[in-house]
């Protein structure tokens, strides 16, 4: 999180010391872009083992050059509620519940939750119109991805699983991700109307980091592929300072 500020605050700084103004629609330019952006992603490899489709939130601070080539770092906070493994089988009844500790069957929600921290290398192919900064758009990028199922218990009233011991059912998991994607950015004349649209494919190579889990009864060691692939549509704030319009008197 601290990365991300850090990287906004750079953003809106370096937008105050660019050169004079300049005209988006005449020329190539260069340009801080912060994107806010939504995805919707389905899981493949390891990870549709475990969960199934999710939704992400992303911040996007990209530097665009005037030879169109851009620089960015992107964070995500991925969200869903499809949990396809079993978790509690060591503390559940027959039927497959828990009980709480008034003897009753216990109220128990379980959500994916995780992130992804990247670095990015894209380059815009231009179109003629509506400008030259705007067009198709492929990058590439490294980094992090973390997930676990978050596990809520209504009314905390089951011991089985206080904070002390969700930590060994929440399937922690982390490891290094690579990143593709492919788009259209669109920078309108007037800056008044930005956004990007492309599809994405994550490739996250993980593995657990709990030091035992209670429903495999050992530590897991296995190492997974998880994958993601999806839509992601993204609101553009760019901040190049623009040209003044001319008035022609006779």
């Amino acid at each position: 999180m601290k990365t991300f500020i850090l990287a906004l605050l750079s953003a809106f700084l370096i937008s105050f010391s660019l050169p004079a103004q300049v005209s988006i629609k005449d020329s190539s330019i260069y340009t801080p872009l912060i994107g806010f952006s939504y995805g919707y992603y389905f899981p493949g490899g390891d990870l549709k083992d475990r969960f199934g489709n999710n939704s992400a939130l992303q911040l996007n601070v990209d530097f665009k050059t005037k030879y169109n080539w851009i620089l960015g770092i992107n964070g995500s906070y991925l969200f869903g509620k499809n949990i396809k493994v079993s978790l509690f089988d060591s503390i559940s009844t027959s039927n497959g519940n828990v009980i709480n500790e008034d003897g009753e069957y216990a109220d128990i929600r379980l959500y994916e939750r995780g992130f992804t921290v990247s670095g990015t290398l894209g380059r815009l192919i231009p179109f003629k119109k509506p400008n030259p900064n705007s067009g198709i758009r492929i990058d590439v990028g490294f980094g992090f991805m973390q997930h676990k199922i978050r596990i809520e218990t209504i009314g905390n009233d089951v011991p089985q699983l206080d904070k002390r011991y969700k930590k060994g059912y929440d399937k922690l998991s982390n490891g290094f991700l690579l990143t593709e994607s492919i788009g259209y950015l669109y920078l309108s004349n007037n800056r008044l109307a930005n956004i990007y649209v492309g599809i994405e494919c994550m490739q996250g190579f993980t593995q657990s980091r709990r030091s035992y889990d209670y429903n495999l009864m050992k530590k897991d060691t296995e190492k997974h592929v998880d994958i993601l692939y999806g839509a992601r549509i993204a609101w553009i704030l760019p901040l190049y300072k623009k040209a003044p319009q001319e008035y022609y008197m006779y």
